[in-house]
């Protein structure tokens, strides 16, 4: 297919978007872009995007995304309360994960990506195992970083977003795909903003 047929293809796709998708990547832009600014309003944010998503994802069968979304929402609520909670301290800087925390989220990745593969290829009729397995696992431990507002989130989410834009737009997402790219180029900027804040945290000590 070359870039005309399939510019087209995408043109017909997103004709064809329903409501609840853009609805989907309108409340997921906003999350991104307040967790860029480190604002915890990211998280209601975040749940209605997550709740319209579970429905997409579920219609297509991509069934290890449905589950990351199901986490997300929970990790979202937990999130929510950890940030209320450290605002409420006066501990609301994001920080480097110690040593300890990265092996959870590699381990989170690893062991997830394991029981997510053998349940899509022997329990559902999913015909990407591979690929959602590990989107879902990857993403998994990037919200778990994100919850504890550990910069190396962003690094774990970009992981999970670059594999998963090509399965949504094989998906026939193509709305879901393109904010997918977004989140990937603003997780980039993220990671700065975050390593700007750490940075003037430390000259304060200074």
């Amino acid at each position: 297919m070359n870039f005309q047929d399939w510019f087209k293809l995408f043109q017909e796709q997103i004709l064809h978007t329903s409501l609840i998708e853009w609805l989907a990547v309108g409340f997921g832009v906003s999350e991104v872009l307040l967790a860029k600014k480190n604002s915890i309003w990211l998280y209601p944010t975040g749940i209605i995007s997550i709740l319209l998503s579970m429905f997409l994802l579920l219609n297509v069968k991509l069934y290890a995304e449905t589950l990351l979304s199901i986490y997300y929402l929970v990790m979202s609520v937990y999130g929510w309360i950890i940030w209320k909670k450290r605002k409420q301290d006066g501990e609301n800087q994001v920080s480097w994960s110690s040593n300890n925390e990265l092996t959870i989220a590699v381990l989170i990745s690893v062991i997830g990506f394991g029981v997510l593969y053998l349940v899509l290829k022997h329990y559902t009729d999913s015909d990407v195992p591979v690929f959602d397995a590990f989107v879902s696992s990857t993403a998994w431990a990037g919200m778990w970083l994100l919850a504890k507002r550990k910069i190396e989130n962003w690094i774990f989410l970009n992981i999970s977003n670059i594999v998963a834009i090509p399965l949504l737009f094989h998906k026939k997402l193509p709305l879901m795909a393109c904010l997918t790219t977004f989140l990937f180029t603003v997780a980039i900027f993220g990671f700065l903003d975050w390593k700007k804040i750490i940075n003037k945290s430390r000259l304060k000590l200074v």
